[in-house]
């Protein structure tokens, strides 16, 4: 192994990480690897009011790392505050990218509608709801992937706003089901994971 990437500590105080941070970096030390002083930085969740820690700072030997309101991690934006806007934008952003790359196919008239619905659910709304079935969402969340997903899908019927066609009509054409009926059904097939386990 030449290196590792997104290696995340997770402790319930900033001592705890400090010492943990400390023995991580000694072991890669002793095993000829380094921990990247420029690229290491910490996140502080409040996702309780009961844990008010007074501000200090992590460090790694003598270097403070720097603390971030909140970071990329695995495909997920993470946010200090617990909130989900940036991951939600993140992925509607991801989304707009993958219909983009797709869109010879998904804007080609030659190209039956269902087709494309087709492609659309392989290619696109995976993109759009990647680690939403653990989500916190808000009625605003949806709003705005339901939003995205009908400019997305208006875009490939060869309509727009002002031409008064309704969702459902549109959803019918291309074989889609709604991205809120999407989400419910990911954040149900979740809960029934966590409810089975032990």
């Amino acid at each position: 192994m030449l290196f590792a990437d997104d290696i995340v500590l997770i402790d319930e105080t900033r001592d705890r990480v400090n010492a943990r941070l400390e023995v991580w970096r000694q072991t890669l030390e002793s095993k000829g690897f380094g921990l990247s002083r420029t690229k290491t930085e910490y996140l502080g969740c409040k996702f309780s009011d009961a844990l008010d820690e007074i501000d200090g700072e992590v460090r790694l030997a003598t270097q403070i790392i720097p603390k971030k309101e909140s970071f990329k991690y695995l495909g997920s934006v993470i946010q200090g505050s617990g909130d989900i806007d940036d991951d939600v934008t993140h992925r509607i952003g991801v989304a707009w990218r993958k219909w983009r790359l797709a869109s010879g196919v998904l804007c080609d008239k030659k190209i039956p509608h269902k087709l494309k619905g087709k492609f659309y659910r392989v290619v696109v709304r995976p993109a759009l709801l990647y680690g939403a079935e653990c989500w916190p969402v808000k009625n605003a969340h949806v709003q705005k992937m339901h939003v995205a997903e009908m400019r997305m899908l208006r875009w490939m019927c060869g309509n727009t706003r002002s031409d008064k066609i309704r969702n459902e009509v549109i959803w019918e054409e291309v074989g889609v089901a709604s991205v809120v009926d999407k989400l419910r059904e990911a954040r149900l097939r979740w809960f029934g994971h966590v409810k089975r386990r032990s």
